[in-house]
């Protein structure tokens, strides 16, 4: 089970979340840089995304794992992501890049759980990218 909901807090499994994205970054396509990296997210009802990075050729058309991801979740029929772990091919985590931290509070707000490794307290997008500009701001910026 990756999600037990527990006083309306879930309480993330935190290492089958990071065995997952670890896994992904075996589907990953890195024929330039050599960096796999894989993610796997957890929806508020308990749904598991993945994605792996896919790198091309013209760089700037380059897909991060977390760009995989959300179109995994798209295709699953969506959700909220209340949890993501990033990994490269080591292991490792990665923090998401500017443009992920954009797209994965599209799909999971500011309180989405970012996770920091084994022995580290996850942090929050919100921490990541303070003063985000989302979804809810377009009805008030509208002319």
């Amino acid at each position: 089970m990756y999600c037990e909901v527990v006083s309306n807090s879930p309480q993330i499994a935190w290492d089958e979340l990071r065995e997952r994205a670890r896994e992904a970054t075996h589907h990953s396509y890195a024929p330039y840089s050599h960096v796999r990296v894989g993610a796997a997210g957890l929806t508020s009802d308990g749904l598991v995304v993945v994605g792996s990075n896919v790198e091309n050729a013209s760089y700037g058309l380059t897909l991060c794992a977390e760009c995989s991801l959300v179109s995994d979740l798209a295709r699953s029929g969506g959700g909220r992501l209340v949890a993501v772990a990033i990994v490269a091919g080591d292991g490792q985590p990665l923090a998401p890049c500017g443009r992920c931290r954009q797209l994965l509070f599209e799909f999971g707000g500011s309180s989405l759980a970012v996770d920091a490794g084994v022995g580290h307290a996850p942090t929050t997008l919100g921490e990541l990218l303070p003063g985000a500009f989302g979804p809810d701001d377009l009805d008030e910026r509208r002319t």
